[in-house]
């Protein structure tokens, strides 16, 4: 069992008896409940952008005096926040005989004929998908901006975890445990900040250990209630009860062992470029060049993600 480099065949894709259960994690929660592979903003360029504008600092008793002249017009300008979608490209190819013979059994050939994979072409296009999904979520979590001068090298976007610059609370590398107060300064710092913190759509994004540390900090705190769900699309959330609002929990595997993100999930949305006349992700078969059926699977994706300022990431946790 394993990964199979070029051409598939009956050699080294055999046939076994019996249900097929997928021991990898496939789960891409982040991706789903942002819309998904399906749920994409076309784009028509490699490069896409948004806006962000503020607001000048108001004052109590800003009042000008009867019969005054017209003061000093004002404007607001605008700044514009950046990312690129990059490229995602795989190949399946699997030989005549191999997808002529289902019931084949490398393993013993013998009893009925119960090989779940009947068409070994779809079921390997199927599987790489999959893997293609993890692979852009993985980077919509963590991945580094890359917008080169020149085709040498490609073209990365930026995950929200590496966006994230105004409201980080680190230690400056040396791990803490998490606590209450490591959450509530984090909340503080992000609401103070500009931060929406919407409750329907701001999610605590963990791992598994900080999943566990974090229903241990608040099934002491003396604001919990007993764990409600919500659902966001498509992914069952767990809620936390803060000083700020009650706030969903999404459980992310693919998250780094050592931090918590808390996410604006309203602002983010997956972004794809629409190549002509074949859509945002698809797969087409590839030209003939021997006894073999040869498919290429193709996207160009990439994060958008707002402001960087309606999201939090805590670092440095033990």
């Amino acid at each position: 069992m394993g990964a199979v480099a070029g051409q598939g065949t009956t050699f080294n894709l055999p046939n076994y008896h019996g249900e097929l259960f997928g021991i990898t994690p496939t789960e891409t929660p982040f991706l789903s409940a942002i819309g998904g592979l399906n749920g994409a903003v076309p784009t028509q360029s490699v490069e896409f952008e948004w806006q962000t504008v503020d607001r000048r600092t108001s004052t109590a008793n800003n009042t000008a005096v009867e019969g005054a002249n017209a003061p000093t017009a004002v404007a607001r300008s605008r700044s514009a926040v950046s990312n690129v979608v990059e490229i995602h490209h795989s190949t399946v190819e699997i030989s005549y005989t191999k997808e002529a013979t289902p019931h084949m059994y490398a393993g013993a050939n013998y009893g009925a004929v119960d090989n779940p994979v009947t068409d070994e072409l779809a079921e390997q296009i199927a599987a790489e998908l999959e893997s293609m999904a993890v692979d852009v979520e993985l980077s919509f979590l963590s991945g580094t901006y890359a917008k080169p001068a020149t085709n040498a090298t490609a073209r990365k976007t930026r995950g929200v975890l590496t966006a994230i610059s105004t409201n980080v609370n680190a230690n400056g590398g040396t791990a803490r445990a998490l606590s209450k107060d490591i959450i509530d300064a984090t909340l503080k710092t992000a609401f103070t900040n500009g931060a929406k913190l919407p409750q329907m759509s701001t999610v605590f994004m963990v791992g598994p250990d900080q999943k566990v540390k974090l229903s241990g900090v608040y099934s002491a705190a003396t604001l919990n209630q007993p764990t409600q769900t919500r659902n966001i699309g498509g992914v069952a959330i767990d809620t936390l009860v803060t000083d700020f609002g009650v706030f969903g929990v999404m459980l992310n595997r693919w998250m780094p062992a050592g931090q918590i993100a808390i996410v604006d999930l309203s602002v983010c949305r997956p972004r794809f470029l629409n190549i002509p006349g074949k859509g945002l992700l698809f797969a087409e078969p590839l030209g003939k060049a021997g006894a073999a059926t040869k498919y290429q699977l193709y996207g160009e994706i990439g994060l958008e993600y707002g402001p960087e300022t309606y999201h939090a990431l805590i670092k440095d946790l033990s």
